[in-house]
């Protein structure tokens, strides 16, 4: 019993160095989600987001100041117009297309029921692309039981 009560203690102890909640602060909200799905989708200015989105102009003006300030999107000014911003990603931006292609493949399956459309596809063929997926170090793909959270000082080096 003591051995296990240790072992709750270390995993309390390694939630709370976990970046999750850093990064939900980032970007873990409705609106900001679906404002970076509009920029990975050619959406770049503040009434394009809000006329395709429908959102209210005050909400979509903090969510867009937001991403900004967490250095996800950049503001520029639109070179076909100078006189409008643009709203583009940045490489830590890019970085979240993994995120929002894994939600959008658990609501088809587990929300929704129902594939989504437009769908998704590779360039050089056409086809969908394939489910996302956590992988070992060597590209298999794991399950739930093959995985465990260790101490980073635990690691061995192979």
């Amino acid at each position: 019993r003591l051995n296990a009560l240790m072992r709750i203690e270390d995993h309390k102890a390694l939630l709370r160095e976990c970046a999750l909640p850093a990064a939900l602060e980032a970007v873990g909200e409705r609106w900001s989600f679906l404002i970076l799905r509009g920029v990975f989708n050619g959406l770049h200015h503040f009434e394009e987001f809000q006329s395709t989105l429908g959102i209210a102009r005050n909400i979509l003006s903090n969510r867009l100041a937001r991403l900004v300030e967490h250095e996800i999107l950049q503001r520029e000014p639109d070179p076909s117009d100078r006189r409008k911003i643009a709203y583009t990603l940045t490489p830590k931006g890019r970085e979240l297309l993994p995120v929002l292609i894994a939600l959008r493949q658990w609501g088809e399956r587990w929300v929704s029921g129902v594939p989504s459309n437009p769908v998704l596809v590779d360039k050089d063929n056409r086809r969908p692309v394939a489910p996302i997926a956590v992988r070992a170090a060597d590209g298999r793909p794991l399950t739930l039981n093959e995985l465990e959270w260790v101490d980073r000082s635990d690691l061995t080096a192979h």
